[in-house]
């Protein structure tokens, strides 16, 4: 090999171990004797010129960080390696790689920072450079095109301190959403790139170099892709077309998860043709041996039953018109859509756990927890007069007998409506918690990309009540399985100081119910990421006597600019706030000026066959709703026997109405067991609603735009 090209490779090998070093904190010889090719590293340390130094080994400077000159190179890393006298340098980007969309939250590191930092990617500057010490800053990646650009910093104005990082940051061509689900598969992802022609020029999408198992392109530049069955960890999602294939690492994270996104109604109008997808909901497997049921009874319909694909076609006149379609199979839940009106229909039926289920050896396996945790570590930072100093909690009111000033860090949640709760005292932070700029945490975190919260304020350590004062926010933190992320500030300047108004208009309470409003406000961080407060939550009783205000909310501006408000109300019945009751999800504002109007609350259901308290026969059911409230789009029944192991759901595209379902009892431990039912009855409106493209997560509250909800006894 020549000098060239041996110089070149030692250079690449070089970059390597400086960025490891740098991120991992990991001795040079340790890292390259264990690492792949380390002989090879070796070597190439052995004959650097000079040698690789640190600051303090003679180049002068304080840390622990590597020099490099001016402008260093992430292609070759030629730069790093004798040291240099200069005060200011870039020298990585972690993750060096994210979306298009951008959000990704990158840590640099490099040499001279100070807290008035600005970062550009390649010509655009981020917004949101977060300067840790002289040589660490935190920012989140801006929006931009794919491909690789420079990442230059520079304090304030002064053009003198700006240092570049050739080649430092790459932005891949596509992303995922949602970005995590089972290791079972089937979670329907949605792919988005960046000027593609996938409606002319598709060849396949896969995740971890697998085959999506259904691939539906939505536009030009979106698809739809049923995720395969995977191992656990994160993976990388890539699409092919006849110019090529386009890949983006990390993309999708394969976890234990009940995302509900998979599953449902898809395809095209029904022409003699239906397709049923039937697979057990936790291990991924086909449902072999199950039952599928096209029509009202067994002796007037269609039935196949499944086999070892997990793939059930129809081919019938009878398939021109919409269809009720019901899947059923030993040990499982079944499962009925009504009125299908589309030719594929996807299901993932939940294991039982019955004794009935134990004849044959043990129940079916419903999952656990395979996935390996990772581990988030930083510190929550208040302002301070000196530069990279602790500073004190400023905005926290002082301490009284029996009360606490403590901070807890959060996970942004998947449910604007959750009910905040105290963490445990590993995620908890106090004015005696370690750091050098800030106060420490370490928190474990599951695999994916997460946006991070914490409140501080004040706890009475008596009744443990928390009230809440600051707050500090960060997104884009990617966490990998078994590994730690290190060096996550989240700066506690957010001051919980706004009013909001609500006025609502519920529905009239009911002899049975609902008699009280349960009203939540949460911030939403990014999408589908909610921050939930401890004074986001109402329950004033039914007629309300006025408007409902929520005190101590932050104002969406600095670290929460882009956030929103998520106001949601259910009228409910009880101090347990149960059903009877009608919900209106949510109505998104950035402002607090103005009062929120909540309305469009569902009627609540009313089942009249069977007769609550009955016994239910012929597999009848109907339902009314009463005057007063919106008209219901899908109505979804869950009948549950066997003290709650079985769960029968059955969707109906229609508020008022009355159908026939199938007699499952000749099929051994398919059907629902003799004895007391509870029929839970909701009524839904979806927006968008199209029962074509009906998803499982349109069929929990979750999915669901408004929804009213009741619960009826009988017998079977």
């Amino acid at each position: 090999m020549t000098d060239g090209p041996r110089r070149r490779r030692c250079a690449q090998q070089l970059r390597r171990a400086a960025f490891r070093r740098i991120l991992g904190g990991m001795g040079w010889r340790s890292w390259a004797m264990g690492a792949v090719g380390g002989v090879a590293l070796a070597a190439c340390i052995a004959n650097a010129p000079g040698g690789i130094q640190r600051e303090t080994d003679g180049g002068g400077g304080a840390g622990g960080s590597f020099v490099a000159s001016a402008s260093a190179d992430a292609s070759t890393g030629s730069s790093i390696g004798t040291g240099t006298d200069d005060p200011h340098a870039v020298l990585a980007a972690s993750p060096p790689h994210g979306s298009f969309a951008g959000g990704q939250l990158v840590q640099v590191q490099g040499k001279g920072f100070t807290p008035q930092v600005r970062v550009w990617f390649g010509d655009i500057e981020a917004t949101t450079a977060t300067a840790i010490d002289p040589t660490r800053l935190q920012v989140n990646a801006p929006a931009s095109t794919p491909g690789t650009v420079d990442v230059h910093t520079q304090n304030g104005d002064d053009g003198s301190t700006r240092r570049s990082l050739i080649a430092g940051y790459t932005y891949d061509a596509l992303f995922a959403d949602p970005t995590a689900g089972p290791v079972a598969g089937g979670t329907v992802i949605t792919i988005t790139g960046f000027d593609t022609h996938w409606d002319t020029d598709l060849v396949a999408a896969k995740v971890d170099n697998r085959p999506c198992t259904t691939v539906q392109v939505l536009a030009a530049d979106m698809l739809s892709c049923t995720v395969p069955k995977g191992t656990t960890g994160t993976k990388s999602i890539s699409v092919e077309t006849s110019q090529g294939v386009v890949t983006a690492l990390d993309a999708y994270t394969y976890q234990d998860s009940s995302d509900g996104f998979k599953g449902g109604l898809s395809g095209n109008a029904l022409s003699g043709t239906l397709k049923v997808l039937a697979y057990d909901n936790f291990s991924g497997e086909p449902l072999a041996g199950g039952h599928v049921i096209v029509g009202a009874t067994l002796a007037g319909g269609l039935y196949q039953q499944v086999g070892g694909s997990g793939v059930v076609l129809f081919q019938d006149a009878v398939l021109n018109a919409p269809v009720t379609v019901t899947v059923a199979a030993k040990c499982h839940s079944p499962i009925t859509f009504a009125d299908v009106p589309v030719d594929t229909v996807t299901v993932y039926l939940n294991p039982v756990l019955s004794p009935l289920c134990a004849a044959d050896g043990d129940p079916p396996p419903v999952g656990g927890n395979p996935t390996l945790q990772g581990v988030v570590t930083g510190q929550l930072v208040w302002p301070s007069s000196q530069e990279f100093q602790k500073g004190t909690w400023s905005n926290i009111p002082s301490a009284q007998a029996d009360e606490q000033r403590i901070a807890y860090l959060f996970f942004a949640a998947r449910n604007p409506n959750g009910n905040f709760t105290i963490p445990s005292a590993s995620f908890s932070v106090t004015e005696q918690s370690a750091g050098d700029i800030g106060y420490g945490f370490t928190v474990p975190a599951r695999p994916g990309n997460h946006s991070l919260y914490a409140l501080a304020g004040i706890r009475n350590t008596n009744s443990n009540q928390f009230t809440a004062y600051a707050m500090g926010t960060t997104k884009g933190v990617g966490v990998f399985p078994g590994e730690v992320t290190k060096n996550i500030v989240i700066s506690m300047t957010t001051v919980l100081d706004q009013v909001l108004t609500l006025d609502a208009s519920p529905p009239p309470p009911g002899p049975s119910g609902p008699d009280r409003l349960n009203a939540n406000v949460a911030i939403e961080l990014t999408q589908d990421a909610f921050a939930i407060l401890p004074n986001g939550k109402k329950t004033p009783l039914l007629p309300l006597a006025g408007d409902i205000k929520f005190i101590g909310l932050p104002g969406l501006a600095g670290p929460l600019n882009g956030a929103r408000y998520i106001v949601s109300g259910n009228a409910v019945t009880g101090p347990s706030l149960l059903a009877p009751l009608s919900a209106v999800r949510s109505v998104a504002t950035t402002t607090t000026s103005l009062p929120i109007e909540l309305d469009g609350f569902v009627a609540v259901p009313q089942l009249t066959t069977p007769t609550p308290g009955s016994l239910w026969t012929a597999g009848n059911l109907a339902v009314a709703y009463p005057q007063g409230g919106m008209a219901a789009q899908l109505t979804v029944y869950e009948v549950i026997a066997g003290e709650g192991l079985w769960r029968w759901v059955i969707a109906v595209p229609k508020a008022a109405h009355s159908l026939t379902v199938p007699d499952l009892s000749g099929f051994d431990t398919a059907s629902l067991p003799p004895g007391p039912l509870s029929i839970g009855v909701y009524g839904a409106r979806i927006d968008n609603f199209n029962y074509g493209t009906l998803s499982y997560r349109n069929l929990r509250p979750l999915g669901m735009s408004a929804y009213a909800l009741n619960y009826f006894s009988a017998h079977l």
